[in-house]
């Protein structure tokens, strides 16, 4: 076949666009503003993503207590008045879910989950250099989770992708102008920005986004010339996201970062930053196989690193099995093989593989955002369960660093 026969293929067009780039470019518009359009058909009128109301039993849950409590206090006026739905029930807002937390701390701090006294920054990097590993449903319901519950989180995308931030109701090739992502905060030359002139709100109460998009390769580019001119542009690469972190350190508990699918200088530079690291494994050969690549290059890599003075020094690191179906034998083989070789670095809970993660992509949302009507009851059932279990595990992993109890 001729490299034109192949594009007419390509294109199911009868008019070939004159190379191939040229149809490639075409076709990136074309689904750019398609997207763009059904962003603006999901999230009318302003396409600005909202999170759902949570019923009292939801809010209970989340706060600590029981549903019964909370209507006692509802009934003596304590706390934030909920809004009425459907029979009467009574909703709260993720605002008010932290407003009552702040009430009922009045009489126990401990409702506040928020860090003090010498208890340091969580910097968690979501890192495997494998696609379809599961790790921006991982950093994305982590760092949610964790909102829900109290903390002050920051979420980083540090994925040139931007599926994180697309989550997040960001589009990134209109949402996000130049100099918005990382890049802005990390980058050599003069025009670099304050971290916290970066950071955006988002829908969830209590969690920030720095997003991502294509800009992010600037970096991959610029430090391969800084280095072969000997510069260090006011800091050296693997510490530039470590040092753009200092600035913000008294804003948030926890950051969570969504790390590129290759282990290029940004990857590097989340895990210098990092106090903790959760590498995803897809319990299949093929994919076990490419993490031992994986972790021999993170090896070398990570050792030259550490002799120039990068600070390598982790709180934890963890293995997280995603996407994980128990019915399916082989599976089961790799992950008994998994934690034989690594025992406890193995998180004792696996994310499980659920339509319901699928479903709510589909409206650009996660599963936290969904509520139980909207798919099927017992699909979304199994997988909050399944999320909270591995969150929680991690969200104690956490506790443990600050010497606190197990939540």
């Amino acid at each position: 076949m001729t490299d034109q026969a192949a594009t007419q293929d390509i294109s199911r067009s009868t008019s070939p666009p004159a190379s191939i780039d040229q149809l490639i470019a075409d076709n990136a518009r074309a689904l750019s503003s398609q997207l763009h359009t059904l962003r603006a058909r999901l999230f009318p009128p302003t396409a600005q993503k909202e999170l759902r109301l949570f019923s009292s039993a939801e809010a209970a849950r989340l706060i600590g207590v029981t549903d019964g409590y909370l209507r006692q206090l509802a009934l003596g006026g304590g706390g934030p008045a909920a809004e009425r739905g459907p029979g009467g029930r009574r909703l709260y807002s993720l605002a008010q879910v932290h407003e009552l937390r702040r009430f009922l701390a009045k009489s126990k701090p401990g409702y506040i989950p928020a860090r003090v006294g010498s208890e340091h920054l969580q910097v968690i990097a979501v890192t495997n250099f494998k696609g379809g590993s599961g790790k921006t449903t991982v950093s994305t319901h982590l760092a949610q989770y964790l909102a829900l519950r109290g903390f002050r989180v920051l979420a980083i995308d540090l994925d040139p992708q931007a599926s994180m931030s697309a989550l997040f109701g960001y589009q990134p090739e209109f949402d996000i102008k130049p100099n918005e992502t990382l890049y802005g905060a990390i980058r050599y030359d003069g025009d670099r920005r304050p971290l916290k002139e970066i950071i955006r709100p988002t829908y969830f109460q209590g969690l920030d986004i720095v997003p991502g998009n294509l800009e992010l390769h600037e970096f991959e580019h610029d430090t391969p010339r800084m280095l072969a001119e000997g510069k260090k542009g006011d800091g050296l690469f693997f510490a530039r996201v470590a040092k753009a972190l200092t600035t913000v350190d008294q804003d948030y508990d926890i950051v969570v970062i969504d790390c590129p699918p290759q282990l290029g200088f940004l990857t590097l530079g989340a895990l210098c930053a990092a106090t903790g690291v959760l590498i995803t494994i897809h319990p299949q050969m093929l994919d076990v196989a490419s993490m031992s690549q994986f972790l021999q290059m993170t090896s070398g890599l990570l050792s030259v690193v550490r002799k120039a003075g990068g600070n390598l020094q982790y709180d934890f690191l963890r293995y997280l099995i995603t996407r994980f179906e128990p019915n399916d034998g082989p599976q089961a083989q790799v992950v008994g093989f998994l934690r034989n070789l690594f025992g406890d670095l193995v998180l004792t809970q696996a994310m499980l593989k659920s339509t319901a993660v699928s479903e709510a992509g589909l409206r650009k949302q996660t599963v936290y955002e969904i509520s139980r009507d909207q798919i099927n009851r017992q699909t979304y059932e199994r997988a909050i369960e399944s999320l909270d279990a591995v969150n929680g595990e991690i969200e104690n992993l956490i506790r443990k660093v600050w010497g606190r109890a197990a939540a």
